[in-house]
C-alpha cells in the first residue's frame, strides 16, 4: 500500500459532509445508476475518472494568454533587443520577470490538458480490499519537470477510504459554484489523513458511483443493478471528444495492473 509522508486537513476545501463509510451497509438497492462503469467482473470495477471536465480549454486560453501577453509587452522586448545600453539594468531585468512570470503561469495549462491520459481510473478490488487509482502527479512550479509530472498510481486499503462532498465557489466570469467528490485516505488505525484524491465533478453523480460501488465491495457484482449500456472501453469510445482521443491511453504499470485485476494468492498478505 503507498502512503504519503504528508498529514493533510482532517476536512478538504469546501467539505460539506462526508458519504457512508466503506463498511456501513447500503440502505437500499441502488435505483438511480450513474454512468456504466469501464469494467465489472467478480474481482474488480473499474468507473471512469476525469480531472478536467473540459480538454481543450487551458491548451487554447493557455496559448491565447501567452501570446495576448507578448503582443503587449512587444515593445518593451523591442527596446530591450534594440536599446539594451540605453536602459538601466533594473528596467531590463523587470522586463525579463514579466516575461518569464508570463511563461511560468501559461505552461502548466498547456502541458496539463495535453498530457493529461484520456481517463483517470479507479479500480476497486474486492478480493483484495484495495482500491487502485490511476493517478496522474503535476507540478505547477517546476514546470518542465519528468519526476514530477507522471502517471503515479496509487493503492490504498478500502476500509481507509471517506468520500467527502465538497462545495465551493471560485471565480467563473461572474462567479460560480463548484461541487464535487474527494476521496480522502486515513492512515492506517488513525483518523489521520494522508491523501485525497478527486472522485467526481457532481456530488449527485458521486453519491451513485459511491452507493454502487460499496454495494460491489460488499456484495459482489450480483448486487448491482442492471444498467443500460454494457461497460465501456474509455480508449476507444466512438463518443470521444476529438481533443481527448489525441490524449495518451491508459497504461497501468505491469505489477500493479497484475495486481488490480487479480484476488491473492494463496498465502500472500494483501
Amino acid at each position: 500500500m503507498t502512503i504519503t509522508n504528508r498529514t493533510l486537513p482532517r476536512r478538504g476545501p469546501g467539505w460539506k459532509y462526508d458519504l457512508p463509510s466503506p463498511d456501513e451497509a447500503p440502505t437500499r438497492k441502488a435505483t438511480t445508476l450513474p454512468p456504466t462503469p469501464n469494467r465489472i467482473n467478480s474481482i474488480y470495477l473499474e468507473i471512469p475518472r476525469s480531472t478536467v471536465s473540459i480538454r481543450g480549454i487551458g491548451s487554447i486560453v493557455g496559448s491565447l494568454a501567452f501570446l495576448v501577453s507578448l503582443l503587449a509587452i512587444y515593445p518593451f522586448i523591442h527596446d530591450i533587443l534594440t536599446n539594451s545600453d540605453r536602459l538601466g539594468a533594473g528596467i531590463i531585468i523587470s522586463g525579463l520577470l514579466i516575461i518569464i512570470i508570463i511563461y511560468w503561469a501559461t505552461i502548466p495549462f498547456v502541458r496539463l490538458d495535453i498530457e493529461l491520459p484520456r481517463d483517470e481510473p479507479i479500480r476497486f478490488n474486492r478480493l483484495r480490499q484495495k482500491v487502485y487509482f490511476y493517478e496522474y502527479k503535476f507540478d505547477r512550479i517546476h514546470i518542465f519537470s519528468r519526476k514530477r509530472w507522471g502517471v503515479r498510481p496509487v493503492a490504498y486499503d478500502w476500509k481507509d477510504l471517506i468520500a467527502e462532498a465538497c462545495s465551493v465557489y471560485a471565480p467563473m466570469g461572474n462567479g460560480g459554484l463548484v461541487e464535487n467528490v474527494l476521496i480522502a485516505v486515513r492512515k492506517p488505525g488513525t483518523d489521520e489523513i494522508i491523501d485525497r484524491l478527486f472522485f467526481t465533478h457532481d456530488i449527485e453523480e458521486g453519491k451513485q458511483y459511491w452507493e454502487i460501488i460499496r454495494l460491489f465491495m460488499q456484495q459482489g457484482p450480483d448486487a448491482l443493478p442492471t444498467f443500460v449500456r454494457p461497460p465501456r472501453d474509455w480508449d476507444n469510445d466512438f463518443e470521444l471528444t476529438p481533443i481527448r482521443r489525441l490524449a495518451p491511453r491508459v497504461q497501468w504499470p505491469e505489477a500493479i495492473d497484475h495486481e488490480s485485476r487479480t484476488g491473492p494468492a494463496a498465502g500472500e498478505h494483501t
